[in-house]
């Protein structure tokens, strides 16, 4: 990875995501030297940056809402978890951001910060809140997804690669939970759960799709600073 080196001071350390044991929470791991980076690539890292600082806020505004913070601690462990993986999400791109010479985006991205402000005050149920949180996931996926074939540089690649599934993983979670909650079974919405109860759906409702798609990523300029 030294021929992709700048010149400037080495980084720190740029993102891949590993897993604790037993708590699902990624950690940082390092050993990446800063790649040349594009002005696309710029702007697709502040991109990400900025869906994951909607997803934190987003996430942060759920938990606030009676029916979620006094409801299924399930739930609430996952909404806390998840929250500090996009907030980790966040660091990671704006590291990277910082160390290619752009400027850290500490803002959200525009477009759906605009659909999140509209669907916030409309939350009613738990249902409506996953709903939310699985189209925020999704989209995140998607871009990442398609950010690692837009990138110039395996250390970016390998950053977007790295991301891109904990996202898609959300969204499973998610549509199981969306599940569990239509068919009437909050009940079995709990670590450890009675997997012989679960409905045989389950099975398979986190993983509509063979492939990611990534027909609804955002543009590499969507979120980036202007």
């Amino acid at each position: 990875m030294s021929a992709e080196h700048t010149g400037a001071r080495p980084p720190a350390q740029l993102t891949e995501r590993a897993w604790l044991p037993h708590s699902g929470t990624p950690r940082v791991t390092g050993g990446l030297r800063a790649p040349v980076a594009s002005e696309e690539d710029i702007m697709a890292l502040q991109t990400a940056a900025s869906l994951e600082n909607l997803a934190v806020s987003a996430y942060r505004a759920a938990a606030r809402l009676p029916f979620i913070g006094n409801g299924n601690r399930t739930v609430v462990e996952f909404i806390a978890r998840t929250t500090r993986h996009h907030e980790e999400h966040a660091k990671a791109f704006n590291a990277a951001v910082t160390r290619a010479g752009g400027r850290a985006q500490t803002g959200t991205d525009p477009k759906y910060a605009a659909v999140v402000r509209k669907a916030l005050p409309t939350l009613r149920t738990p249902g409506d809140v996953v709903g939310l949180a699985i189209s925020l996931e999704d989209v995140a996926a998607q871009t990442y997804t398609k950010n690692i074939g837009q990138v110039s540089s395996a250390s970016l690649r390998r950053l977007f690669g790295s991301v891109a599934p904990v996202e898609a993983q959300h969204r499973a979670t998610l549509l199981v939970v969306r599940a569990l909650l239509a068919a009437g079974d909050e009940r079995l919405i709990a670590r450890p759960t009675d997997a012989g109860e679960l409905p045989a759906a389950v099975g398979s409702v986190g993983f509509p799709d063979a492939f990611q798609s990534t027909a609804d990523a955002s543009p590499v300029a969507e979120g980036a600073i202007r």
